[in-house]
């Protein structure tokens, strides 16, 4: 009678075990299409919020006094000028301008997209046709003495009134594409100082340029030169730009493995969640 039990308990475990290993196999499911399933389900757009904010959280730009929806704004500007091979391959330096914030507050910022690094926090005039201490009116007109918003790409160096410059042109046509006709240019300029602030509340204003301390001019204009991407922010409700669209932007520029197109596109590639 043992010896029946005996086999019959082992013929029971044998087929048990075969049953498992067969529903195993039967059920497992490559890790890699899950992945991909995943990867699928989510859009351009919010990849691309989860990227801004991985950039944003490293590079310490809250911490410095720069606005979240401000930094996606100018990222994305700087993706779609990529895409529309505006810029160079390796250009990976991003300068953001925020006029929404008075002039007394350090308001302009250089990052470095690949290694997600704020290189500089400044302070930047606008004109003086824009407002007192807050900008608050813009414009693409000569002699308007005002600021101009939206997307710039840097250009040559010369020598001018200002001592060395920097030329802008204007991407947003009927918001900054007069740049060129108006000498909107990067310049030092002595009333951006921390005296000015002292003296008068505010730092001084120029004829509509983004003007620099000569303290940090020269770091500016080396840091940023050559085709990069210069992003003027404001308070006016009438601005458009194509460059803000995020509709339409590959989600291979943030796939850890796109290795290839993301470099294309100045972008470290790791982790979206790192």
């Amino acid at each position: 009678m043992k010896k029946h039990l005996m086999w019959f308990l082992g013929a029971l475990l044998i087929f048990s075990a075969t049953m498992i290993s067969w529903r195993s196999v039967g059920t497992a499911k490559p890790t890699t299409s899950i992945t991909s399933i995943k990867t699928a389900e989510v859009s351009a757009k919010a990849l691309l919020e989860q990227y801004v904010s991985n950039v944003y959280r490293t590079a310490h730009l809250q911490e410095s006094g720069l606005d979240l929806s401000v930094f996606q704004k100018a990222f994305t500007g700087f993706l779609n000028l990529k895409i529309a091979n505006k810029l160079p391959q390796n250009s990976s330096i991003l300068t953001v301008v925020d006029l929404s914030k008075p002039s007394h507050e350090k308001r302009m910022w250089i990052v470095d997209i690949a290694t997600k690094a704020l290189l500089l926090n400044t302070w930047v005039a606008h004109g003086q046709g824009s407002g007192d201490d807050i900008a608050s009116h813009f414009s693409n007109n000569n002699e308007s003495h005002q600021s101009s918003l939206g997307f710039y790409l840097t250009d040559d160096i010369y020598f001018g009134k200002h001592g060395r410059s920097l030329r802008l042109d204007g991407m947003d046509e009927g918001f900054n594409s007069g740049a060129r006709s108006r000498d909107i240019v990067v310049h030092a300029a002595p009333y951006v100082s921390q005296q000015n602030i002292n003296v008068q509340g505010r730092i001084g204003r120029s004829f509509g340029c983004p003007a620099v301390s000569p303290e940090v001019s020269e770091l500016v204009i080396n840091t940023i030169k050559g085709k990069t991407v210069l992003f003027i922010n404001g308070n006016d409700s009438s601005y458009t730009s194509k460059y803000l669209n995020d509709e339409n932007l590959p989600k291979t520029l943030f796939m850890p493995d796109s290795s290839a197109t993301m470099a294309n596109a100045g972008i470290a590639n790791d982790s979206i969640g790192k």
